[in-house]
């Protein structure tokens, strides 16, 4: 191999792991995003919800 080889096998390399590093860090991004609360849509504020339902149900079946 020649050293235009090396360099283009290099550059083929370094692209293929900049697009996992960038699907990865969107990735990321996008669920911890699901853990914030912002005003009823993500998943941190449905099981809050969830939680004061299930608390309600139990004060209710612990007064009989």
């Amino acid at each position: 191999m020649t050293g235009q080889d090396y360099a283009a096998l290099i550059v083929a390399i370094t692209t293929v792991l900049g697009g996992i590093t960038a699907m990865i860090n969107f990735m990321i991004k996008h669920y911890l995003s699901e853990l914030k609360p912002n005003s009823g849509s993500s998943m941190k504020d449905q099981m809050t919800r969830l939680e004061a339902r299930v608390d309600e149900l139990f004060i209710v079946m612990t007064r009989k």
